[in-house]
């Protein structure tokens, strides 16, 4: 049993786990939804949290800031994590994180994990939205289409501008027909 056992050792020494976590954070921070091991995902959800905690503080934020500049080198993902993350969770008393197991993968059935800062879910469209946006989309192409000074014809009208524009596409290709022998004669 793993009684007081505090933290996985993933099989690297100090330093290495800690430069582990710390490359993960920050990748966390900056694309809010990662894919490592399950064991890895374990160990970075402690991590993270209590980065995004004292990214929550009023009282003495510089101090904050200075403790997760310790973890996060870069200075972009510690003024997005302090600016929006730490507002997004202002309210929340904890669990920001949420790991979502994958199962093994292929090569060597490492137990796989997503790990994602709640609120960055991915939401599909559902096929409802979709044909209602289509059909939003082809009303109005199908209004630009009718010219917008006419009434429109009755079926009889219609019938007759069909025709003749059959006789003047007819005309205008014996006169283009015409002009062509024209042109290999001379």
């Amino acid at each position: 049993m793993r009684h007081r056992v505090g933290y996985r050792k993933l099989g690297r020494v100090t330093s290495h786990r800690i430069a582990l976590l710390r490359n993960l954070a920050t990748a966390l921070f900056e694309r809010e939804r990662i894919q490592t091991t399950l064991a890895k995902a374990k160990e970075l959800r402690p991590f993270a949290e209590k980065l995004i905690t004292l990214a929550k503080r009023e009282d003495g934020r510089l101090h904050a800031r200075r403790l997760v500049l310790r973890d996060i080198k870069d200075q972009i993902i510690v003024k997005k994590l302090f600016d929006s993350l730490g507002a997004r969770f202002a309210t929340r008393p904890g669990g920001y994180t949420r790991i979502l197991r994958l199962g093994p993968r292929r090569g060597d059935g490492a137990e796989m994990a997503i790990v994602e800062l709640l609120g960055s879910e991915y939401k599909p469209e559902k096929p409802e939205e979709k044909g209602k946006k289509a059909e939003t989309e082809k009303k109005p192409e199908a209004k630009a289409a009718k010219p917008a000074g006419k009434a429109k014809e009755p079926k009889a009208a219609k019938a007759k501008s069909k025709s003749e524009d059959g006789e003047k596409k007819k005309a205008s290709a014996k006169s283009k027909g015409k002009k062509k022998a024209a042109g290999k004669e001379a």
